[in-house]
């Protein structure tokens, strides 16, 4: 005969953990229901797995009745999951951007080659395209004293050095860094040594820089040169990623050109590189996983829309794309960061329900792209003051933090 089922207490039902702190601390049912405001009945039915427990705001009072933080509460754990200390991850990024260290001379140094630099950005880039940006964080520094170290070789003088700047660039652009991305993003330039499909590789993500910077007229101009210097080279149809690399640039230029407000240049980028796409095998990927393909163009559509104030359009979109075979098909870290913009987009509908239940999603796909990213912070703490989220979107808040601000003041729940 078998024996009864012993559960792990992270993994009880939230009612069955209150109702073990509560007798752990000799409260009867009615002691602690008048400690919170509620009836015996109430509790009851919580303890049984009746009724939910999913109100941030509930959530604490219940935690403080039983001297604990909602953490516990939540997951029965008492420290919270380990994450990458981003401030001093950048602070070591901008220490190594910061050096210049001359190449080592000495041909018997013990330093890596070139092609072990090279398959180590590849696994950095990897790291990316999962969404996995603490694995990113702590590759990026030595991978940057490194590839400034290594000789100058015919394989390292441009190509090594464009594929780190660049990630190093977007990484930060994403942590909401954006100055030091515009400096890695340079370096990426230079390093390109004005090689047209190196250069455009590394205009993307200066363009993402100056978007960031809210500079949308540099970026649509930094896009739209290294487009031209694709459109001059005589042997373009021989080019890597292409047409993939110019409609990613256009793309770039379109959403820089609403970023100032320029629909007309909006769309008509928007166009140019629906046109490219329409020719494009959803599985394209450039030499970084980077998409472009119709779905890529329709999330831009969608982003730009938002940009515009057309957020229902933007809605409209995203649940139509989300619902096709090509939205598997991007990478993770290319669909959570399009569910955080959606996510503020609901916000800006004034729909946090349909904002947490993006954030969940994004969660799902690529956790560390929402719990270190400060835009998907901002969108948590949003719909945490509005005091209505479900117990999954708690849970959420509740382990990257945010319920233990004392800045977080949900809002009342009208009657």
């Amino acid at each position: 005969m078998t024996g009864p089922v012993r559960h792990r207490r992270d993994e009880l039902p939230i009612g069955r953990r209150m109702a073990e702190l509560r007798a752990r601390r000799g409260m009867s049912q009615q002691v602690f229901a008048d400690r919170i405001g509620k009836s015996k009945s109430w509790v009851d039915k919580v303890e049984r797995g009746v009724r939910t427990l999913d109100r941030l705001s509930v959530i604490q009072t219940v935690a403080t009745a039983l001297g604990v933080t909602p953490t516990i509460l939540l997951t029965g754990r008492t420290h919270r999951e380990p994450v990458t200390d981003t401030d001093a991850a950048v602070e070591r990024i901008q220490a190594a951007l910061a050096r210049h260290d001359p190449p080592d001379p000495d041909p018997d140094a013990d330093d890596p080659t070139t092609r072990q630099l090279d398959d180590q950005a590849g696994y950095a880039w990897t790291a990316y395209r999962n969404g996995n940006h603490p694995q990113v964080l702590r590759t990026l520094p030595e991978l940057l004293a490194a590839t400034r170290r290594t000789r100058a070789t015919e394989a390292s003088t441009v190509d090594l050095p464009v594929r780190v700047y660049r990630l190093t660039a977007q990484t930060l652009v994403k942590l909401g860094k954006p100055h030091l991305a515009w400096l890695a993003a340079d370096r990426a330039m230079t390093a390109a040594a004005g090689d047209p499909y190196h250069t455009g590789l590394a205009s993307i993500s200066l363009a993402q820089a100056l978007r960031a910077l809210r500079r949308g007229c540099l970026a649509t101009a930094a896009a739209l040169t290294a487009v031209h210097q694709l459109d001059l080279t005589p042997s373009r149809a021989f080019l890597p990623d292409e047409p993939g690399l110019t409609g990613t640039l256009l793309l770039e230029a379109a959403l820089a050109a609403a970023t100032h407000r320029d629909a007309t240049a909006a769309r008509d980028l928007t166009e140019r590189a629906a046109h490219l796409a329409g020719a494009q095998d959803e599985r394209h990927h450039d030499r970084e996983g980077s998409t472009f393909g119709p779905t890529a163009v329709e999330l831009a559509r969608a982003l730009t829309a938002t940009r515009f104030g057309d957020h229902h359009h933007a809605v409209t979109i995203h649940r139509r794309v989300v619902a096709t075979p090509g939205w598997q098909l991007l990478p993770a870290e290319h669909r959570a960061a399009h569910l955080i913009d959606i996510a503020h987009t609901h916000l800006d509908l004034g729909d946090p329900a349909a904002a947490g239940r993006a954030l969940i999603a994004a969660d799902h796909i690529a956790p560390a792209e929402v719990r270190t990213r400060p835009a998907a912070r901002a969108a948590l703490t949003a719909i945490l003051r509005d005091g209505q989220s479900s117990a999954d979107f708690t849970r959420l808040a509740t382990l990257i933090g945010l319920t233990d601000q004392g800045q977080i003041h949900p809002r009342p729940i009208a009657p």
